[in-house]
């Protein structure tokens, strides 16, 4: 059984600190809101990399304390504007808050996300529920060295069977840590199967994207379900969750992805769930969807909840162009009164930009559209005002009236 490394060796981790003094341009940007600050405005630095430090202005002035990395051009992630010390019964405080936050969720669904990094006032931590399993993101420096107190307190307040790491994600690099995923508390659990608003879903925790499941998207398969009808596509479907949700309110539903990995475990949620309107094939959604019209196809309701195309600023122009690809081909396939339930994951492709993209493909398309729902991310991911990096999730529903 994985352990922590006991409260004084988190002490000891607390222990350590400094001072670095900003820029007047980055004491502006936390004053404002933003928990950020970049490389570039760091005037003078006496702290080790992963420290817990204080912050001030050229001038001397108390700016706050923060999480330091040596590594990243994220320099700075701010804790509290207020000069407290940040022992382990301050870390207890905030994580008992982010918990507190998403009280109720569990009458509907038994995953969801415990703390939203940056979102819960907690940067570079993410926890996610999966019934009595919790998996966990150390995401800086910062929370790195304190892993092994999280892991103690999410014991302490929720008391879980396991506790895994899904450490295995590049942004990591850019803090100069290792990617790795495993058991940090309990036994290791192959798979587990959790309860969506009704559906049923088996996760691979340690194996399966993200932390095991998309959970960001939890409300807008609600949405979606609300809005389905007829003959259903749905693509990039990665585990089958809009179609698995949509199914009950379709004449049929068909699953497209190009991972057999993810067609696989649709088609055993679909059977978990005793569905038989819905069907999963393996495909190149761009190809499928030039197939489609073609072959003079049509549908009733559309999903397009693809990956991120446009990672960072450079990629936009690219991920412009791919999002209009698909978008333009759905509007085409669907039916006068048909329903498109579009999405980006892109931070970077900002609700305006994806507007002018869907007002560029509905032109081409020459069809004319309603919007009839504008969705972010679920409430568990909730967005920080002042930090606009948390929010990344756009959702459109819209109508095609001709």
């Amino acid at each position: 059984m994985a352990r922590s490394g006991g409260v004084g060796h988190n002490r000891r981790l607390m222990a350590q600190g400094g001072t670095i003094i900003i820029s007047p341009r980055g004491a502006a940007l936390v004053r404002a809101g933003h928990l950020w600050v970049y490389r570039s405005e760091l005037r003078k630095v006496e702290a080790e990399g992963g420290s817990v430090v204080r912050v001030r202005d050229e001038r001397g002035r108390f700016i706050g304390r923060a999480l330091y990395s040596d590594r990243s051009e994220i320099a700075l992630r701010l804790l509290t504007m207020r000069d407290e010390e940040i022992d382990r019964a301050w870390w207890q405080k905030r994580l008992r808050a982010a918990i507190g936050r998403r009280a109720g969720l569990e009458r509907a669904c038994d995953a969801f996300r415990l703390v939203y990094s940056e979102g819960d006032l907690l940067p570079s931590l993410i926890v996610d529920r999966y019934r009595d399993l919790l998996v966990m993101q150390t995401l800086a420096q910062g929370t790195e060295r304190l892993k092994s107190l999280f892991v103690e307190l999410l014991v302490e307040e929720l008391a879980p069977r396991v506790i895994i790491e899904r450490n295995d994600v590049r942004v990591r690099e850019l803090e100069g840590l290792d990617q790795r995923a495993g058991v940090l508390y309990g036994e290791a659990m192959d798979s587990i199967e959790i309860l969506q608003h009704g559906v049923r879903f088996r996760i691979l925790p340690l194996s399966g994207q993200k932390t095991g499941a998309f959970l960001d998207q939890r409300e807008n398969h609600l949405a979606a379900r609300r809005y389905a009808h007829g003959r259903a596509l749905d693509c990039f479907t990665f585990n089958g969750a809009f179609a698995l949700h949509m199914a009950p309110a379709c004449a049929s539903v068909l699953g497209l992805d190009i991972s057999e990995e993810a067609i696989e475990a649709a088609r055993a949620n679909a059977e978990l769930n005793g569905l038989r309107n819905v069907e999963f094939r393996v495909a190149n959604v761009f190809d499928a969807l030039r197939e489609f019209e073609s072959q003079g196809e049509r549908f009733d309701t559309i999903v397009l909840d693809p990956p991120a195309f446009a990672k960072n600023r450079a990629s936009v122009p690219a991920a412009m162009r791919g999002y209009k690809e698909i978008n333009l081909r759905a509007l085409k396939l669907l039916n006068v009164g048909g329903v498109l339930i579009t999405c980006t994951c892109s931070h970077h492709m900002t609700e305006h930009l994806f507007l002018e993209i869907i007002a560029d493909a509905a032109a081409d398309a020459r069809r004319r559209v309603q919007i009839i729902e504008k969705r972010t991310q679920s409430s568990d991911h909730p967005v920080l005002v002042g930090v606009p990096e948390t929010l990344y999730l756009k959702c459109l529903i819209l109508r095609v009236i001709e």
